[in-house]
């Protein structure tokens, strides 16, 4: 296991999540000190093989209690997703501070070839995150600006 310590980054990083592991992986860690997102494995029986295409609701054994005011977000791992093709689904999965069932990761194959989960597979990262909830005022009308309305692709490639 690694274990980074830095004081400094510790003191400003004090986030305390409780977490159950009744997988047999050791609990999530970040691969380097500055690490945005904690490694998290695949917890199986068997292995899976997805197909081209195919998506999979992936165990992990990891049950987590956040403080209320944030979230955990389930994202990709870039290394699976370039070399082999393997993406998470609803990305990124929101876990709220209230849920209290086990992670679950839906991974996705988008590659030509059929790609083999294990057990202890590294298969997704994840990142706390502070939310706000948001008071919702109904108005007749709201600030113009310059963009306005314009959407997807309004500026152009260039």
């Amino acid at each position: 296991m690694k274990i980074f310590h830095n004081p400094t980054f510790a003191a400003m990083h004090n986030l305390e999540v409780k977490i159950i592991n009744q997988s047999t992986n050791p609990l999530p860690e970040y691969a380097t000190q500055g690490s945005s997102g904690m490694d998290i494995r695949a917890f199986i029986s068997n292995n899976i093989i997805l197909q081209p295409l195919q998506r999979e609701l992936i165990s992990t054994g990891l049950f987590i209690e956040l403080p209320l005011g944030y979230e955990a977000q389930i994202r990709p791992r870039s290394g699976l997703a370039i070399k082999q093709g393997i993406t998470c689904l609803n990305s990124p999965g929101t876990i709220d501070a209230d849920y209290r069932g086990e992670i679950k990761v839906i991974l996705v194959n988008l590659s030509n070839e059929p790609v083999t989960i294990s057990n202890a597979d590294r298969i997704a990262q994840m990142v706390f995150q502070k939310v706000e909830q948001a008071t919702l005022i109904s108005v007749e009308n709201i600030t113009e600006t310059i963009r306005g309305a314009g959407g997807f692709g309004h500026t152009g490639t260039n």
